[in-house]
């Protein structure tokens, strides 16, 4: 039941839900967004003319983040821009909240960037994800994210910080802004929660000082979408897949033609089995759970159940999902795969030197 109505209420804020008593839910929802929508309006223009306070840390703060809630790519672009700067030779820090983590609220080091001290359960699963996929990335969680970055300075030194989900975390200066948006619907139908997708009203993009629209057709060149800001393009794409058990990488064309159950725990998961269909895989079964779904008990039966349902012969979901699949029975974890996604930003170089700008 949850997840069927979070997937009716994502159809109705991304205006794919038309019928009249879809409208007339609208409706009734929009007051509560445009109230919503003045509470973050008034927000940030307090802290815009210093009312309250936006505190600095000792080291350059890129942001990236969004401005609807669900998935627009935000971890991988993270480790992209993560790889650049280490590839420079820069030690560099995340600053995550640490959501849907046992220890969400607590200020702690995730990773030095040599060893992750704590696993998915406790940090959350994109913290984890960040930590153990990008070598030499040291990851720190807490919900102040200006803690969270002293204790980095003080444990790790790091040159720079990417401060993870911090479009709307004003309390902290960034020297770099980027939003990303969705380009099949970058704000989804206009309105702010609940009546739509959005955090804040569409006009705090103009805070940005980059934009990046994820999703796009590869290849794709974008115009300006707000004006007077940078915008890049950016595609997401499966490069291949890995064993849930282990062992080496898996090209993606050596898995097509098997029947596979696909499932995820996602923002967008109907994105990542299309995706994979795209990709040549024979999906026979499809299984979607809600976001950051902490895979218990029911959850690793009811997957047992729907690979020997559909008639799939093996199973595959995101590398996000894998982190916290210790617990899949033997059987299913054994033809389990892992697919891995990369993001490819088309013509990187003017936002590569914005980022390289900030530092010597």
């Amino acid at each position: 039941m949850k997840t069927s109505f979070a997937t009716y209420w994502r159809e109705l804020a991304n205006g794919k839900r038309t019928a009249t008593a879809d409208q007339i839910l609208l409706l009734l929802l929009a007051p509560f967004g445009l109230i919503y929508s003045f509470i973050q309006k008034l927000r940030a223009t307090l802290y815009r003319i210093g009312m309250l306070k936006t505190l600095r840390l000792p080291r350059p703060v890129i942001s990236i983040g969004n401005i609807t809630v669900g998935g627009t790519g935000k971890t991988p672009v993270t480790a992209y821009i993560a790889r650049l700067l280490l590839e420079q030779g820069y030690r560099v820090a995340v600053l995550s909240r640490g959501y849907g983590g046992s220890l969400e609220g607590q200020t702690i080091v995730v990773s030095d960037g040599a060893t992750v001290m704590l696993g998915p359960r406790e940090c959350g699963d994109e913290p984890y994800l960040l930590a153990s996929t990008v070598p030499g990335l040291m990851v720190v969680i807490g919900a102040d994210r200006y803690a969270a970055g002293q204790l980095a300075v003080q444990q790790l030194s790091p040159d720079i910080f990417l401060l993870d989900d911090g479009f709307q975390h004003l309390r902290l200066h960034r020297d770099l802004n980027i939003l990303l948006l969705d380009s099949s619907r970058p704000f989804g139908n206009g309105w702010t929660l609940p009546a739509g997708m959005l955090r804040e009203a569409a006009n705090a993009a103009m805070r940005a000082d980059v934009i990046i629209l994820t999703r796009c057709p590869e290849g794709a060149t974008v115009a300006p979408l707000v004006s007077g800001k940078p915008a890049f393009a950016a595609s997401h794409r499966l490069v291949d897949a890995l064993p849930l058990t282990g062992g080496n990488p898996v090209p993606l064309t050596e898995l097509q033609g098997p029947a596979f159950l696909a499932f995820a725990g996602i923002a967008e998961p109907e994105f990542f089995f299309s995706a994979l269909r795209d990709r040549g895989i024979n999906i026979v079964g499809t299984l979607p759970f809600p976001d950051h779904a902490y895979y218990d008990q029911t959850s690793l039966d009811t997957i047992r159940e729907a690979l020997r349902s559909s008639g799939a012969e093996y199973a595959i979901t995101t590398e996000k999902d894998g982190v916290k699949l210790k617990q899949l029975p033997v059987e299913v974890a054994a033809v389990t795969y892992l697919a891995r996604l990369d993001i490819v930003i088309e013509e990187p170089a003017g936002l590569q030197a914005l980022i390289r700008n900030l530092l010597p």
